[in-house]
């Protein structure tokens, strides 16, 4: 079993686990939370996920990429620039959220120390990013599926032995969501930084070759800045996702507290049983970024086109098999969070927008391994624009109601997954069916 291989079945089986402890996760902060606290928690869970974003600056995915396409002796020097840059960045990123969060409307409405949680999490995600960069760099996923599985079980612990010792309000129920969750990135960050305090030592040993600041820096932000830019339109989107549906269901003749029930019912139930399988997802993104800026970096784009083909009969295999199962099932899949017949129908309709999510990220990890972040960022920003007028557009009618919003939401993920296709199709030479057109190879030299 080559390397590629071992890295998404060590991944798959890791978050395969990951995730059965998210649906726990995800079933005691319903039962503990309700209808109403569970929206609350949803609503603010993007606007927390943008400004760590943000604070990241995505360098796991730069170093990953500067690490797979460099030789060993560069690593070291790397990477010690890559620590000066992230502590510049992380104090800049500090100091602004310390001036900026009590300015954002968004968190009036919650317990005041959630506040100080987001700013915890910014050095906390910052600093892993580090550890976790060169991991994927190296295509040493073991330490990566550790990180994941410890993080899910620190919260589930925790939550299942609070939740069941003590009762609280809602916004308290939230805070201490929220605590754990903090709580959980701590651990991954000691975790990560102790294996990478480890590998490092034994790169500087062998360090040959020192690198300019300037160069390793631009080299890292011609990645970073324009993952980043991709991940914060994402986050945004995400962001507002909340209160578009809402605005669009209060249109719809839907009463305002009925808006946020219905809103954690999709987002807290629907979306979470659904995105269940996209562990594999995740591990093929997390494997295949190194692997095809490796190979492309190379010239290798036989190679590419091969990893492109095991990706998408992957994603086959495990995503038409999931949405059926959904389909079927949404009913009893549903009442494990609620007993709400809604929640089941949300479930059915949205299985276009879960297969097709399957295949964005495979398809968006070769974009980035090719360079072509910006395309990418391009395609997010028309398949959000489309969804999201479909989705006030049809939310808003009387008749549909959340039954446009999931249309809406079901025409945007199928036109970016078209896109991204259809840009790496063009990219590699090759036809919509994976095949390679005559002369492509030359044509790429």
């Amino acid at each position: 079993m080559n390397r590629f291989a071992k890295g998404v079945l060590l991944l798959s089986i890791a978050a395969f686990f990951g995730e059965c402890l998210e649906f726990f996760i995800n079933i005691i902060l319903a039962r503990e939370l309700g209808e109403h606290g569970m929206g609350l928690y949803m609503s603010i869970l993007p606007t927390i996920i943008l400004l760590v974003v943000i604070s990241s600056l995505e360098l796991p995915i730069s170093i990953a990429k500067f690490i797979a396409e460099s030789e060993q002796k560069l690593h070291a020097s790397m990477l010690r620039h890559a620590f000066r840059l992230t502590v510049l960045y992380t104090s800049i990123s500090t100091v602004v959220a310390i001036v900026a969060l009590p300015l954002i409307p968004v968190f009036d409405h919650y317990h005041p120390l959630i506040k100080g949680l987001v700013i915890a999490l910014i050095p906390t995600i910052a600093f892993s990013s580090i550890a976790r960069g060169y991991f994927m760099g190296v295509q040493q996923m073991g330490r990566i599926a550790i990180s994941n599985l410890l993080r899910k079980t620190i919260q589930l612990f925790c939550l299942f032995l609070i939740f069941s010792w003590f009762s609280f309000e809602d916004d308290t129920s939230v805070l201490i969501s929220l605590c754990v969750l903090v709580l959980s990135e701590v651990v991954v960050l000691i975790y990560l930084y102790s294996q990478y305090v480890i590998k490092k030592r034994t790169l500087q040993k062998n360090q040959k070759i020192y690198l300019r600041g300037k160069d390793v820096r631009k080299r890292l932000l011609s990645v970073s800045i324009p993952t980043t830019g991709l991940r914060i339109f994402h986050a945004v989107m995400n962001a507002i996702e909340p209160f578009l549906v809402k605005a669009a269901l209060l249109a719809g003749g839907v009463a305002g507290t009925s808006t946020i029930d219905q809103y954690g019912m999709l987002a807290g139930v629907a979306l979470t049983i659904g995105f269940f399988p996209a562990f594999i997802g995740h591990a093929l993104l997390t494997v295949l970024i190194p692997s095809i800026s490796e190979a492309y970096s190379r010239r290798e784009y036989a190679k590419v086109i091969q990893r492109l083909r095991q990706a998408v009969f992957i994603t086959l295999g495990y995503g038409v098999p999931a949405v059926w199962v959904m389909y079927q099932f949404a009913e009893p899949l549903t009442h494990l969070f609620f007993d709400s017949p809604e929640a089941s129908v949300y479930l059915q309709l949205l299985w276009p927008y879960f297969l097709f999510h399957f295949f964005v990220m495979p398809f968006q990890a070769c974009l980035i391994g090719m360079g072509l972040v910006k395309d990418a960022f391009y395609h997010n920003v028309w398949a959000s624009v489309i969804s999201f007028l479909m989705m006030y557009f049809l939310g808003s009618m009387s008749e549909f109601q959340m039954t446009g919003i999931i249309l809406g939401m079901n025409m945007g993920v199928i036109l970016l997954t078209s896109m991204h296709y259809l840009t790496i199709c063009k990219e590699l030479n090759m036809t919509i069916f994976m095949m390679d057109k005559p002369n492509a190879a030359a044509n790429k030299i």
